[in-house]
């Protein structure tokens, strides 16, 4: 039987750093005692570790407002959000978007430009990425960019960022990642991941699914994809890419899908599958999808039909979801949001009928609470995690590529 060495204390004081400041990252502010409570350590030890993180400039402490308690205030401890952040990119089928994100979650800037639907050539896409990236970082000139992390409308091996398959782009093999971070060219490795998976974890982590360990994640922007999160962790499958909830069939001689198949739920409950039931020839994006949404709460006959046709095969999709995983939590996001929340009665109706007893009694549906803005929030955890896991080496190994 090997027995495994006891962690020597460097390798014990690096794991208290990261998880230190993961909690101030991923729940705000903090009193040194409330740390110590959390992380079971004594106040000495935070107060050195707290310390160290400060004289790398990723926390500061400061005096909390008025506690109403006798005796000397325990110092907060807040994550310094305007001097280290990331960059957070998106694609989707119909728009690039990309955002600055300060340690702790705070959204520094943003900006989104739409493109029109069809083949995107990746050289065009990571210029494009490259050039908003290059234009944020240059307006923080006096903080530290320790990240990069991009949510893709796709299939992508995160390992290496090479998108498989991304269906309503054209795109099949590309090595997205590596050419972004040799275009970006930042000493930094951009990290890909899928856009849903991405929104589930940002959803877990910030949005109305904080501290469920049973969730699903469904984002609609073209497509429709699903982050699944089990007992606390993402459903990645044997190659990552587990989560593909879109292409499920629920009507066998239903639309043709990009992926060449029929009737797949994001050809049936899709922003397509919407815009052609409603017998319109709008551009495919969230203004079209909220435009049939306003003509069916004025009281237009087809576009209310459509929402209900919509929002029945919806309905079939999240029951076979529910019937499987049996989550405590089913999320929507991206134009999803608007649809589902346009059908709800009658995703509601199809999950009572099809969902079974043991399993729809307790689960929850519910709407993004952050919006639009779930898969970037979702790609900017994902650019954090290196500095979280080893925060002083990260910040070391990031300054040796500067200098």
């Amino acid at each position: 039987m090997t027995v495994r060495a006891a962690p020597s204390p460097e390798e014990i004081r690096r794991q208290n750093l990261a998880a230190l400041l993961r909690h101030v990252h991923r729940d705000g502010a903090a009193s040194r005692a409330t740390l110590a409570e959390r992380m079971g350590l004594n106040r000495s030890t935070i107060l050195a570790l707290t310390a160290d993180l400060a004289a790398a400039g990723l926390v500061r402490e400061e005096l909390p407002g008025q506690t109403g308690k006798a005796g000397r205030p325990s110092l907060v401890v807040r994550a310094e959000s305007e001097r280290v952040y990331v960059v957070a990119l998106d694609v989707g089928a119909d728009r690039l978007a990309a955002a600055r994100v300060g340690l702790g979650g705070l959204v520094l800037d943003q900006i989104e430009t739409a493109r029109p639907m069809g083949t995107f050539d990746p050289e065009d896409v990571i210029s494009a990425l490259a050039s908003m990236a290059r234009g944020m970082i240059g307006k923080a000139a006096d903080a530290v960019c320790v990240g990069v992390g991009v949510a893709f409308c796709g299939m992508v091996r995160e390992e290496d960022g090479v998108v498989r398959y991304g269906p309503n782009i054209g795109w099949v093999d590309v090595p997205f990642g590596a050419s972004l971070t040799q275009e970006l060219d930042l000493g930094l490795r951009v990290a890909v991941g899928n856009n849903a998976n991405l929104g589930a974890l940002a959803e877990r982590e910030r949005g109305v699914g904080v501290g469920l360990s049973d969730l699903i994640y469904l984002h609609g922007d073209v497509g429709i994809g699903g982050g699944i999160i089990m007992g606390g962790q993402l459903l990645g499958g044997e190659g990552g890419y587990a989560g593909e909830v879109g292409h499920m069939i629920v009507n066998r001689d239903g639309r043709p899908c990009a992926c060449g198949s029929r009737g797949c739920l994001e050809a049936e409950a899709g922003e397509l599958g919407l815009i052609a039931a409603a017998g319109r020839t709008d551009r495919a994006g969230r203004a079209a999808v909220e435009a049939i949404v306003e003509a069916a709460a004025r009281g237009d006959a087809t576009a209310r039909d459509a929402l209900h046709n919509v929002g029945d095969w919806l309905g079939y999709g999240v029951a076979n979801l529910v019937n499987i995983f049996n989550p405590s939590m089913v999320v929507f996001g991206g134009v999803l949001r608007d649809i589902y929340l346009a059908s709800a009665a009658q995703v509601r109706s199809r999950v009572a009928v099809d969902g079974l007893q043991a399993v729809r009694e307790r689960v929850r549906l519910r709407t993004s609470t952050l919006g639009g803005d779930a898969t970037l929030i979702g790609a900017a955890e994902l650019a954090f995690a290196d500095v979280l896991t080893d925060p002083l080496q990260t910040l070391a190994r990031i300054s040796a590529g500067l200098s």
